[in-house]
């Protein structure tokens, strides 16, 4: 049974759940927070939406298929490992750019690690809230 009050509170819970997520995801490249915070409150706010609107219309409003959100995270944590084999340094060491990215900061792979990760704990969290409502 559809709650009207949940499903109309989630409808501005949403963004602003999505904008916190976003915002941990950022913070967290210099203070407590980070990809695997930020993905799940993104993904607590998807489970919300999913539970007060039925998996159908989350599965429509959901960006892309967990699946592929979870294997392109993995691919862009990886990848961030490798960026350090180019430039002849150990494996995942940091490297950063010589540019400051307002409100970011530097820009370098930790913080393209966290966004892997970040995709990864969204990709797998939406595919087992999912799983769980359809049944």
């Amino acid at each position: 049974m559809i709650s009207l009050i949940l499903s109309t509170a989630t409808k501005y819970l949403l963004p602003i759940l999505i904008m916190f997520a976003l915002f941990m995801l950022i913070r967290g490249h210099y203070e407590p927070g980070g990809g695997f915070v930020g993905g799940l409150a993104a993904a607590a706010a998807f489970a919300l939406y999913t539970i007060s609107n039925g998996v159908e219309k989350a599965r429509d409003l959901f960006p892309a298929r967990p699946s592929k959100l979870t294997l392109t995270g993995l691919v862009i944590a990886l990848g961030s490992g490798l960026v350090s084999l180019f430039t002849n340094e150990t494996f995942f060491k940091g490297e950063w750019l010589n540019f400051d990215f307002p409100v970011v900061g530097p820009l370098g792979t930790p913080l393209m690690f966290d966004i892997g990760v970040f995709l990864v704990v969204i990709g797998v969290t939406m595919n087992i809230v999912f799983t769980l409502a359809e049944e």
